[in-house]
C-alpha cells in the first residue's frame, strides 16, 4: 500500500497527522510530508481512516 499527497490540494489541516503521526507530518512550512509513502501493514487501518477523512480529499491510497 502506498500513499501519496497533491500538494496543489492539500491545506494542510493535519487531520492525517492527528489520526497516524507516524506516516504524516507537517514539515516548517507547513506542508505535508509522508514519512512512510509505503505503508506498513501494521498503519494500514489507521491511513485509510486518515485518507477518508481528509477535509480536501488531498490524499491518495494506492493499495
Amino acid at each position: 500500500m502506498k500513499v501519496s499527497v497533491d500538494p496543489m490540494v492539500c491545506e494542510a489541516n493535519a487531520v492525517c497527522v492527528g489520526l497516524a503521526p507516524e506516516v504524516f507530518d507537517l514539515n516548517d512550512d507547513d506542508e505535508l510530508e509522508i514519512l512512510m509513502p509505503e505503508v506498513p501493514a501494521a498503519e494500514a487501518d489507521r491511513v485509510r481512516h486518515a485518507v477518508r477523512s481528509c477535509p480536501k480529499a488531498a490524499l491518495t491510497l494506492d493499495e
